[in-house]
Order: C-alpha cells, then structure tokens, then sequence
C-alpha cells in the first residue's frame, strides 16, 4: 500500500508512481527522461508512463492563451488523476499543474476538484525524493565538483531549492556556489523565443558564474534551462556542462 503522499507504508508495496515526462524532455533531453525512471527504480518505485499524457498548456498560458491551456489541463487531470502519485522531471511543469490548474479550472464545476486533487499530488523529481521519500541517498556516485542553477518555477513556486544539493552532496559530489545561483537564466518558456535580445544576455551572465566557480558541470531541475544554456554554452564556449540533476546521478547507478 501507499500512503496519499506517495510514501511506501510499513511493510507494503513500493509506491506507484505516474511519469509526467513533459514536452522538452520527450522531444529534446530523453535522456533526462530515461534518468529519471532509474532513479526513481533505484529509490524503490514502480514507474508507470501513461502513453496519453500530452503537454501540459503551460506555452500557451505564457503566451496568453488561457482557454486553449484548460483544455489540455483537462485532459492532463483525466490521464493522470488515476494515479497516487505524478512525478515529473521539470519544476516548471511542476508548477504548472500544481499552481496553475486549479486556477484555469477553478469555474468549472465539473472539473475544479479533480484538478485540485492531481495539482496535491503531483511532484518534481528532486523534491519527491527527498521531501517525500526521504530519499537522500539513491546508490549514486558524482565524482567531481557541481554548481547549481535553482530554476525560477521550481524554486519560486514550488519552493524546492535544497533537494537537489543534498542528492548531489549524499553522491560526493563538491558543490560550489554561484555568485547568484537564483538569478534566471533567460529562458522563461516561450520569453527565450520572443525576447532573445534580453535571454542570450541572462544566460551569458549565468555561464560566466558557473564558470568562475571552477565546476565542472552546470546542474539544474529543469531541461528548459538546461537546453537554453547549452545551446548558449556551444555558441560561446563558456561554463560547464550542462546536466539534469538526474542525468548525472543516474550516470554511475548499476
């Protein structure tokens, strides 16, 4: 059994656990995807990917249109409200479902609850296993030293800032922080695409940190900043690489 929170109860079966796999990562960091489920696994959960799951309505809430995201807020309540937990390896799509689904459905009666209950329990991955699991430890080894970019959704909205750094430390993993590891890297969704001329800025400033830390990889939660920066990182040659939190810990797991 599990208990609401998606914990295994004394003496039950791992907790299930639903993959909200996200747009970016489907498309453009599978890899990230594929990490995910292994660290997931190697916490002692039963992964599931719901193969109707689709985006989440988040580009078109950022570029205003509110209707068109409710109807794939709706569809994304109906995949997934079967399932105890969700876990997703992007903060912002986190925050999507947990912060703004019940916002876009809140009128609609048929839809209000339901939206509620899927935004409780639904988890980006870093926190999950620590904040939920009590994970810390996932049987990984990170030999070198890291700097960590606290991606806006995931820190601002979810409040998920330490859970990262204590996988990573419980790894071995040196951490060196940034001058200002909170500030935006520029990418925002649909802003990298309509305000480049203040994005490649953002992310040039973020690099140049990252770089002065000596790290050798740029960490984060969420693959939207991470593509933002390592396609700026390939123009420029500056910082280090780039790497989903789960990515680089699932590297070395058996």
């Amino acid at each position: 059994m599990t208990s609401p929170d998606g914990a295994a109860t004394s003496g039950g079966a791992p907790p299930e656990v639903a993959l909200f796999v996200t747009c970016l990562v489907d498309q453009l960091a599978p890899q990230a995807g594929m990490a995910t489920v292994r660290l997931l696994e190697a916490a002692g959960c039963r992964v599931v990917v719901p193969d109707r799951q689709t985006c989440c309505g988040q580009p078109a809430l950022n570029t205003g249109e509110p209707e068109a995201a409710a109807v794939l807020a709706r569809h994304h309540v109906s995949v997934f409200e079967p399932f105890e937990t969700v876990v997703t390896p992007s903060g912002s799509c986190a925050a999507m479902v947990h912060h703004w689904y019940p916002r876009l459905l809140a009128s609609d009666d048929r839809w209000a609850e339901r939206a509620r209950a899927v935004a409780g329990r639904t988890h980006e991955l870093s926190g999950y296993l620590v904040d939920v699991l009590g994970r810390v430890d996932v049987g990984a080894t990170v030999d070198g030293r890291v700097t960590v970019h606290d991606a806006c959704h995931g820190l601002r909205t979810l409040g998920v800032k330490e859970a990262a750094r204590r996988l990573l430390a419980a790894a071995g993993a040196g951490i060196d922080e940034m001058a200002e590891p909170e500030t935006c890297c520029g990418f925002g969704g649909t802003f990298a695409a309509k305000h480049d001329e203040i994005s490649v800025p953002m992310a040039d400033d973020k690099l140049c940190q990252a770089a002065a830390t000596g790290a050798g990889y740029l960490v984060a939660c969420d693959s939207g900043c991470l593509l933002h920066l390592a396609g700026r990182r390939a123009r420029t040659g500056v910082g280090p690489e780039p790497v989903h939190v789960a990515e680089l810990l699932a590297r070395t797991l058996p």
